[in-house]
């Protein structure tokens, strides 16, 4: 059985061990799909090369359709990265998203999803990186599973330590401001990894077109464990 199927069987047949990762009531909160690709013709370069006014445009979004959040990410081809050389490299730009984003107001509290300990984290300072960034390690009936949270709170990272234990549903940071957290609007960039292949602190959340199927073999997709 490969990782992918361990991870789905252990998530049917442990429905309970699964905590959330965010607030979120399934009964009255509503989610806003957030397209972030060339399909978007809304959102224009001029827009996104303004912290403010991309953040202004995801706060309206938001409210104009009565959602607490906005989702999306996995997978997804992007073209907002253009703003940052950050995802350029020779041969080929780095467009496509690794994770799921939700994206809601800076200070919005993030919890962790599974009981496990700190295995890095770091403040990737660099215009459209993660800014402060937590990874996490658990171990889910032998099958190491790596959780990574980005864009959070400088106050985030203070306090923690290398192998320092979480529990499930144990807040674990809040969202930064567009300041700190890499200069985006406000949003969590929550990733799952099989293997942290030597990383500390940071793993990539983009990769090249070309690359998807290496990196799907180690980044499952994380609605698996958002359940939304």
């Amino acid at each position: 059985m490969d990782r992918h199927q361990q991870l789905k069987t252990y998530l049917q047949n442990n429905p309970d061990a699964i905590g959330k990762v965010v607030d979120y009531d399934a009964g009255t909160d509503r989610l806003f799909p957030l397209d972030f690709t060339a399909a978007n013709t809304e959102l224009s370069t001029a827009i996104i090369g303004n912290i403010q006014q991309f953040t202004n445009w995801v706060s309206d979004k938001l409210k104009a359709n009565n959602c607490r959040y906005g989702i999306g990410g996995y997978l997804e081809h992007r073209t907002i990265y253009a703003v940052s050389t950050h995802f350029d490299t020779e041969d080929e730009p780095r467009r496509l998203h690794l994770g799921v984003d939700i994206w809601g107001p800076a200070g919005t509290p993030v919890y962790t999803p599974f009981a496990g300990t700190v295995h890095s984290y770091q403040d990737n300072n660099n215009l459209g990186d993660y800014g402060p960034c937590l990874i996490l390690q658990h171990n889910l009936e032998g099958l190491t599973l790596y959780s990574l949270y980005g864009h959070l709170s400088r106050k985030s990272l203070e306090g923690l330590a290398v192998d320092m234990p979480v529990e499930k549903d144990q807040q674990i940071a809040t969202l930064g401001d567009n300041a700190e957290n890499g200069q985006w609007p406000p949003h969590l960039h929550f990733q799952l990894m099989f293997d942290m292949e030597g990383k500390f602190g940071d793993y990539p959340g983009v990769c090249k077109y070309s690359e998807m199927e290496k990196y799907r073999v180690n980044v499952p997709d994380p609605g698996l464990v958002l359940g939304f």
